[in-house]
């Protein structure tokens, strides 16, 4: 047998181990993890033999065993509830980066807006001991926050605001968007206003708060179309369609992304109104710039002009929001401060720093053509 090529039969898994890589190299094992945990203790002719050892076997390091060492597992994990949105996107680059810079990767977990599927993520998140966790919104399950709250290890709440965080926070006040969109509307002459919004918990408050404000400001009950998330452009035209043709029903009644159910709006001051029994709608409060793209190409192959007939506000402010025709007003959400942020927060407490526990980044409504 060549004395220079390692064996290729091992037990267990099959992976490759540090005391192979030490005879491939020609030193100890204690001599090869010098060389790649603390290479300044070893002379260059050590490195150089360890490393051509490393990339011949494809050796990779057990970080799990130097991490109950140092205490540190070089990882943090995030969860989002969705990849194929594009809304989360620069937040989880941002924060790739900012990690990456200081020696930390991401493991990314999605949720799919379903809680059971949250908390089993976490409980599997929470059993490697990351060394933090970045959370897109906060949490619907106490069991899971407290769990958190034992854990040990950093939790940044991002995407939102609330009274009682976990630990840290990130974000910016979904009511406080809903209120200042019904106002902007209110501003531009809309009086008849309406929605169409996801199931998820964030976008049923803007609603809320949305339908809330209408009120206060002495307009019509807002008209509200609720479609599945993650939102699509085609549950956007769907949306508007039901809301122009006057179509009711109980929100949740065997909707789906093609097909959404019309109700009444989730405003606490228990008004409500359906399209068939309400004027036609003049605005339309999308919760997404998805949904808003397809209202914008359902209105245009209705005949309505946009935006004399009707007025369309999107939100996150997504690339092509800027380039539709017309273009898409919308609700801005600084996406990457929040990511960098949250880095920045998960770095500091490992430090030893309290920091701030919670960062408002607030929005901006950027008004284009559409409304």
């Amino acid at each position: 047998m060549d004395p220079l090529k390692p064996r290729r039969a091992r037990r267990g898994s099959g992976a490759v181990t540090l005391h192979e890589v030490a005879r491939l190299a020609g030193v100890a094992p204690i001599t090869a993890s010098r060389a790649l945990n603390k290479p300044q203790l070893v002379s260059d002719e050590v490195r150089r033999k360890v490393a051509e050892a490393v990339a011949q076997t494809g050796y990779v390091p057990n970080l799990l065993a130097g991490g109950l060492a140092s205490t540190r597992s070089r990882l943090v994990a995030a969860v989002v509830p969705t990849l194929t949105g594009p809304v989360f996107l620069p937040t989880v680059a941002a924060l790739t980066e900012a990690l990456a810079a200081e020696g930390c990767q991401l493991m990314l977990g999605q949720t799919g807006y379903d809680v059971a599927r949250e908390d089993a993520l976490l409980e599997a998140i929470i059993g490697r001991r990351p060394d933090g966790l970045v959370l897109t919104g906060t949490l619907r399950s106490e069991a899971a926050r407290r769990r958190l709250r034992a854990a040990g290890f950093p939790v940044v709440e991002t995407w939102d605001l609330a009274g009682d965080p976990i630990d840290m926070l990130v974000g910016f006040s979904h009511e406080a968007v809903g209120r200042a969109v019904a106002r902007h509307l209110h501003a531009r002459g809309r009086r008849r206003l309406a929605l169409i919004g996801g199931d998820d918990p964030r976008a049923r408050r803007r609603a809320a708060a949305f339908a809330d404000e209408a009120a206060r400001l002495g307009l019509d009950p807002v008209q509200a179309v609720e479609v599945p998330a993650p939102t699509t452009l085609r549950s956007g035209r769907a949306g508007l369609r039901q809301l122009l043709g006057g179509a009711t029903g109980q929100a949740g009644a065997g909707g789906t992304a093609g097909t959404p159910s019309i109700t009444g709006t989730a405003s606490t001051t228990g008004t409500t109104a359906t399209a068939a029994s309400a004027a036609r709608p003049d605005a339309v409060f999308c919760s997404s710039d998805l949904l808003a793209l397809g209202v914008l190409l359902q209105a245009q192959a209705d005949g309505l002009r946009l935006p004399q007939d009707l007025a369309v506000i999107g939100f996150g402010d997504l690339d092509f929001a800027a380039d539709t025709l017309p273009a898409l007003s919308t609700v801005r959400i600084d996406g990457p401060t929040i990511g960098r942020h949250a880095a920045a927060c998960i770095v500091a407490r490992a430090g030893g720093d309290a920091g701030p526990r919670v960062i408002d980044v607030g929005f901006r409504i950027v008004s284009r053509d559409s409304d």
